[in-house]
């Protein structure tokens, strides 16, 4: 036996006898799409929620205390 023969050797056993790889793998492909198309849903409606544009942080605030005082120095 050469080396080509010996790397070339079946060791897995009968692959043709009740085959589940193509049906699990296509199993597998379809919850994934599932999941992909609930997480593009779920982000689209999280991302219609934000406000169109946010407060500039560098802006001052104005902030007052709960009795609408102006902040102490």
């Amino acid at each position: 036996m050469s080396a080509l023969d010996v790397l070339a050797e079946n060791n897995f056993g009968d692959t043709r006898s009740g085959g589940l790889a193509g049906p699990m793998g296509l199993l597998i492909i379809v919850l994934l799409g599932i999941a992909t198309v609930f997480l593009i849903r779920n982000m689209t409606m999280r991302i219609r929620r934000l406000p169109a544009e946010f407060p500039d942080p560098d802006a001052p605030k104005d902030v007052a205390n709960k009795d609408g005082a102006p902040p102490s120095e």
